[in-house]
């Protein structure tokens, strides 16, 4: 997981959540994990979605108390899972990486729902934070992570611009739902360069 600092400093909603969130139930409840200052979040209750965020620190995000539901929880000292029991219609994962979580996650999705997840993974160390192969996926793992749990509307991997457009960065994105019917890709964005990797 990048420093505070630098998760916090993103605003800019990334391109694979923007793109795949037209799968999600219009007017559906998001779960946004490790949410950050929420820039996932402001946009999408901005388009009629509702929210529930948890992070360790939600002072970031107290603003939106208002419009969401906001749970402050550490998902990695071992306390039990704050969901337990209930399921989303959109669960949305960026810069977060805890592998024990990812069949809490998996479960959270509800019939029909969508997982949308993006994060670093090796390779990611030649150009900026996150270093640490811990806090970066392997090649495919997030694949892996929804194997026989969901299925893969779309997958991408490898060299990226950063959020911020002064770098690049390796990545891992993927878009999988609770669904055994195909799924209608959203078309890419005209001002938006083709998916780098393998789509699956």
């Amino acid at each position: 997981m990048p420093p505070p600092a630098v998760h916090l400093a993103l605003t800019v909603p990334s391109p694979w959540i923007t793109r795949f969130a037209a799968l999600i139930r219009p007017g559906g409840h998001v779960l946004d994990v490790a949410c950050g200052g929420g820039r996932h979040a402001r946009w999408l209750l901005d388009r009629g979605f509702r929210l529930t965020l948890v992070d360790r620190d939600v002072d970031y995000v107290a603003d939106l108390a208002d419009r969401a539901e906001i749970v402050a929880a550490d998902l990695e000292d071992g306390t039990p899972w704050p969901f337990a029991g209930r399921t989303f219609d959109a669960v949305v994962v960026t810069n977060y990486l805890f592998r024990p979580l990812w069949p809490a996650l998996t479960e959270a999705v509800a019939a029909g729902g969508v997982l949308l997840y993006e994060t670093f993974m090796i390779g990611n160390e030649r150009f900026a934070r996150p270093r640490n192969p811990d806090h970066l996926l392997r090649p495919g793992e997030l694949l892996d992570a929804v194997a026989g749990r969901l299925q893969v509307v779309a997958f991408a991997q490898g060299i990226t611009p950063t959020p911020s457009g002064r770098g690049q960065g390796v990545t891992q994105s993927l878009c999988a739902v609770r669904s055994d019917q195909p799924v209608a890709l959203p078309p890419v964005p005209a001002a938006e360069a083709p998916e780098t990797g393998s789509p699956n």
